[in-house]
């Protein structure tokens, strides 16, 4: 039996240069971190003695006799693409609820593809896991996706992701002290809105208006060069949170759907309340809502907002890990310690970071 986890990310600036139809033509550029609520994916061989060859458990429960009668998409296209034969059980939980703006689709896919090659014996590097992860979203199941979710889920960590128009990507870590990662840390919050939104038909919109919101996507990837200044010099830390109210500004520009009235009123409620900006995690339209706000100000800002459910976090710095690698796999003890030195060597960062 393999166990991934695969950590869900928190985009801060740059949202939307991500998409090939942009950064193909014109590059882009984000700043992006992955938290400590994470994606977890058990994978194991079916044992030959039932009457079905797959076993997948989501959100629903599925028994299948075939490859094809597989509903969800992406667990059918990754076993596809890594071309495993034998009989499958796979099950998902996940620390937060899908469709939140949260990168959950991106995580489920490279958790998932983490493991299964895990189950076949290889161990795949970070970046090859997020190009594969993309190809598979983007290409196989032809959806309407970015391309930092994957990025950030393979790789976590704060960093700046680059795309270039040959295809190529680039993940610089933010190399900034560990006090001024707890200083940004403690003026983040992050509050669930119970609002449920389809990220694809808000993102499918943007995408089929792109070329007339060439001005906010230009000023998008103006503000992650902005951002990353103002984290590397000792400036007062509150004006990242005047940049991600900017960016919020921006991003509704690029659609009516990114934005409603609930959303409108509930950053009105925490902007009153002291924070400082905010924004949608995703695309829009619902999710979690990420708030910039001064520590002396988040009790009443977690007051205002008191029917909404507060989510603590740190970032995490691990990226998807294989945390479990049981004997029913065909791993030497070599390989097995291979799977584990970097679980070893995270934990020895955090008490380092500590």
């Amino acid at each position: 039996m393999i166990i991934s986890r695969t950590p869900y990310r928190i985009s801060l600036f740059g949202g939307g240069t991500d998409f090939p139809g942009w950064y193909r033509r014109h590059g882009g550029s984000v700043v992006a971190g992955t938290i400590d609520k994470y994606c977890y994916l058990t994978c194991r061989y079916l044992p030959p003695f039932f009457d079905f060859k797959y076993r997948i458990v989501w959100s629903m429960i599925e028994n299948c006799h075939t490859k094809d009668e597989i509903k969800h998409p992406a667990v059918r296209a990754a076993i596809d693409h890594i071309e495993i034969k034998r009989g499958l059980e796979i099950h998902h939980i996940g620390d937060l609820p899908a469709r939140s703006g949260m990168g959950s689709s991106s995580a489920f896919t490279v958790g998932l593809l983490h493991a299964l090659y895990a189950l076949k014996g290889r161990m795949i590097n970070k970046h090859d896991l997020a190009i594969e992860a993309i190809h598979l979203e983007q290409n196989v199941l032809k959806e309407a996706v970015g391309s930092q979710d994957q990025v950030s889920a393979a790789y976590g960590g704060l960093n700046r992701i680059d795309f270039f128009p040959n295809g190529e990507i680039s993940v610089q870590p933010l190399t900034i002290p560990n006090e001024r990662i707890k200083e940004l840390q403690d003026h983040l919050m992050l509050f669930y809105t119970g609002i449920k939104r389809t990220s694809a038909d808000i993102t499918q919109k943007f995408l089929d208006d792109m070329e007339r919101k060439k001005r906010q996507l230009r000023i998008m990837n103006d503000l992650v060069k902005e951002a990353i200044e103002i984290l590397n010099s000792q400036q007062d830390i509150t004006q990242v949170g005047e940049l991600l109210h900017e960016a919020w500004g921006v991003k509704q520009g690029f659609s009516k759907m990114v934005s409603n009235s609930e959303v409108d009123d509930i950053h009105a409620q925490a902007i009153e309340a002291g924070a400082i900006g905010g924004k949608l995690t995703g695309a829009g339209g619902g999710g979690f809502l990420l708030l910039f706000v001064p520590p002396k100000h988040q009790a009443q800002v977690k007051e205002a907002l008191n029917k909404f459910i507060h989510v603590p976090f740190s970032f995490d710095f691990s990226g998807s890990q294989i945390i479990f690698a049981g004997s029913e796999t065909d791993y030497s003890s070599s390989e097995i310690g291979r799977i584990f030195q970097p679980i070893q060597e995270f934990r020895e960062l955090v008490e380092l970071r500590h």
